[in-house]
């Protein structure tokens, strides 16, 4: 069972996501911030992210920075997810491995998380 973490501070979203993407088969974990990353991911030990931008305190691009200058977790897939409307420009500055613009369609998402 493939493991996925999200990051994100909308608890719907989590809940969401947590319910669809459970049913699909992955086994999901959440955080509604992404301080101490590095202690999330040791405990998780997820195959793939998905990063909102806007998170409470250390916000998305700092956290994904922060994991991908992580020698253990660096190959980790982030998917960078936001409402933002420079969603494409904010996951390459984070260093994400791919992007998906809020809202997004189910479908395209899974389509994304079979990728990896």
């Amino acid at each position: 069972m493939k493991r996925i973490l999200i990051f994100d501070d909308d608890t719907d979203i989590l809940e969401i996501l947590t319910y669809l993407l459970t049913e699909k088969g992955w086994e999901v974990h959440t955080r509604t911030n992404c301080n101490n990353i590095i202690s999330i991911l040791e405990e998780c030990r997820p195959d793939v992210i998905l990063m909102d931008n806007w998170i409470p305190d250390t916000g998305g691009i700092i956290a994904t920075r922060t994991l991908k200058a992580h020698e253990e977790f660096k190959e980790i897939p982030v998917v960078y997810f936001s409402a933002n409307n420079d969603i494409e420009k904010l996951a390459t500055e984070a260093g994400a491995d791919t992007w998906l613009a809020k809202p997004f369609d189910l479908d395209e998402l899974e389509l994304m998380l079979s990728r990896f």
